[in-house]
């Protein structure tokens, strides 16, 4: 029993001991000054925070590392960019979920030929729906406008509910033309991006394919 308690209070006072000679070890500076030339030293020039400079231990292995000093020039330069890389970073995210998505929902390029098959006659569906009520409010604007005319043929003046109303009409089919006219052209916007959509579905099938 004793000779274990010996053994134990040696065993404690090694470890302090080395603990000691750890922590007491001594810390250099490795830095270049401003002509490029490599110094290692126990202490900094004043300009050491301008230049930046490296902790290292006794066997030269780097500890911390302290940047050189940024000029405001270089700090808005760098957050510019940091900026610029988050932007980047979110966008690689996105394409990433998209492609998730893509593959999820068309698992064959049947299915993706299908979808795009779809979604034109989704858009012809739409593009018809408002040529009907292109031709029926032009049919009620015919009306009205005769209706108007057998006013002024009258030599009445046409009622303001009328004039009103033919002035609703028109709007409204101001307003048709203009979704007919979107629908046209997002309609043949997809369809001219149809092909590189099936290139970049067969990539990433062939990615998969030899994961």
């Amino acid at each position: 029993m004793r000779t274990r308690g010996v053994s134990s209070i040696l065993i404690l006072a090694a470890t302090l001991a080395f603990g000691a000679t750890a922590s007491a070890e001594t810390l250099r500076y490795k830095w270049r000054d401003a002509e490029g030339n490599l110094h290692y030293s126990d202490s900094l020039p004043s300009n050491a925070g301008v230049l930046g400079y490296d902790v290292v231990n006794s066997q030269g292995i780097l500890v911390k590392r302290i940047a050189p000093a940024m000029s405001p020039e270089q700090r808005q330069a760098a957050k510019e960019q940091a900026k610029l890389e988050t932007q980047r970073q979110n966008e690689l995210e996105q394409q990433r979920r998209e492609d998730q998505q893509l593959l999820a929902a068309n698992p064959t390029e049947a299915d993706l030929l299908n979808t795009q098959k779809d979604q034109l006659l989704t858009f012809d569906g739409q593009i018809k729906s408002v040529s009907i009520t292109l031709e029926s409010l032009e049919r009620s604007l015919t009306d009205l406008l005769g209706r108007a005319a057998e006013h002024e043929s009258a030599a009445t003046a046409v009622p303001k509910k009328l004039r009103d109303q033919i002035a609703e009409v028109r709007s409204d089919i101001d307003s048709q033309h203009a979704e007919h006219d979107r629908l046209v052209r997002e309609r043949a916007a997809t369809e001219a991006g149809f092909g590189a959509q099936l290139d970049h579905y067969r990539t990433l099938r062939e990615r998969i394919d030899n994961h």
